[in-house]
């Protein structure tokens, strides 16, 4: 089956297609609502393609975002994302650092927890990535 642009999209972002975005695709075909997935995807496309922030500084503040929601899954999405658009350690720290301010200690060790991972798994070292 050929890559849809949903899929595309997401490729570019992420370098893979999340399994959350996968579900989103099946369950709006099996549903017959694939325009109303378009539709919400195109809205998402304008917001995060076509938005005067850069990659990288997108992906920090939708990181940050996330840290103080706590939601590991995603958080952990968005730095892997923003590592592959050129985030790296101090610019991931920063980020748990602001996440404090917003949601204390809990966002901040959710943010080393999440940006450890992301750098051990992109890199191979979580120490001096």
């Amino acid at each position: 089956m050929n890559e849809t642009p949903v899929e595309t999209r997401y490729k570019e972002l992420f370098g893979y297609i999340p399994d959350s975005v996968r579900l989103r695709i099946d369950l709006a075909r099996r549903a017959g609502r694939e325009a109303a997935l378009e539709a919400i995807e195109h809205l998402r496309d304008t917001l995060i393609h076509h938005n005067p922030l850069e990659r990288k500084t997108q992906q920090l503040v939708h990181l940050g975002m996330l840290l103080v929601l706590g939601r590991e899954a995603p958080a952990l999405m968005h730095a892997h994302a923003a590592i592959q658009a050129g985030a790296d350690a101090p610019d991931l720290h920063g980020v748990c650092e602001t996440a404090a301010i917003v949601g204390g200690m809990p966002a901040y060790n959710l943010g080393v927890q999440v940006v450890s991972e992301a750098l051990w798994e992109s890199t191979g070292d979580n120490t001096n990535a």
